[in-house]
């Protein structure tokens, strides 16, 4: 027991070093970052100043108000759709539904690199580029397998007399989706919801490749452009703000780490 306890610490330790890092040169100041070493933490007055900084110079007001917006409606929408899919599947006995199953969850087997250039050029034609309805379309399509996989998972451990019951009572598929299976996933649903928001919420691959003005870029992608050639800012300012909006995830899985980790147990992940 004591053995397994230090093991435990110590690996706690190593998982602290990269959060160490990030606080003792994001609170450096731009003047003073080339004059202390990596693992230095310098005077520690700088880290407020630099989130100002960072805040102000990426626009990041913009970014933020776009990722929630994203980070809320996609999975939001894509955990009901994944729910009705394993519904379906399961309660429904869906003919070839484990088929049906696979053809949902294939969508996520290609690494998204691959189809970046035919869904710009997708977006293009249509006229989603640049767009808040593009991305959240973009977002859920990807988010709904992996729910469908979840909650298919999750609905097969309900005893299917729970939908003849209802049936015999008179309910419709409707009514029991909505009022019977839905309530008994929340737990579920609240963890593939988490996890989805916090992919989006961390995305710059889409970001940078589907939006081009601040109003639509993503958080991350609007943090990026401080690093570029015409962002031009000390890399103090640049942690400061990569530690900045990292917060909301932080406070997210703290706010709901009950409910997170009972729907990864009953999910069957």
């Amino acid at each position: 027991m004591l053995a397994r306890k230090i093991t435990l610490g110590i690996l706690g330790l190593l998982w602290l070093v990269p959060v160490y890092l990030l606080l003792a040169n994001a609170a450096k100041l731009p003047a003073e970052f080339g004059s202390y070493g990596l693992w230095e933490p310098g005077t520690l007055g700088g880290l407020w100043q630099n989130m100002v900084d960072a805040w102000d110079r990426g626009k990041l007001d913009n970014g933020v108000l776009s990722t929630a917006v994203y980070a809320i409606l996609s999975p939001a929408i894509a955990v009901v759709v994944g729910a009705a899919a394993g519904f379906a599947i399961v309660a429904l006995r869906l003919r070839n539904g484990f088929f049906w199953l696979v053809v949902i969850f294939a969508a996520s087997i290609f690494p998204l690199q691959m189809i970046l250039m035919p869904l710009f050029v997708g977006y293009a034609q249509t006229g989603l580029f640049n767009t808040r309805i593009g991305m959240i379309l973009v977002y859920t399509v990807i988010a709904v397998p992996f729910s469908a996989f979840v909650m298919r998972n999750f609905f097969t451990g309900v005893a299917h007399h729970v939908f003849e019951a209802a049936v015999m009572d008179g309910a419709t598929t409707w009514r029991i989706f909505w009022r019977i299976y839905l309530p008994m996933a929340v737990p579920a649903l609240v963890a593939v919801f988490i996890l989805q928001a916090t992919f989006i919420w961390n995305d710059l691959l889409l970001g940078l490749t589907l939006t081009q003005s601040a109003e639509v870029r993503p958080i991350i992608t609007a943090l990026s452009s401080l690093q570029s050639t015409y962002g031009g800012s000390a890399m103090s300012t640049v942690l400061a703000g990569g530690l900045l909006v990292s917060l909301p995830t932080v406070v997210l899985f703290l706010a709901t780490q009950r409910v997170f980790t009972r729907g990864l147990s009953l999910g069957q992940f």
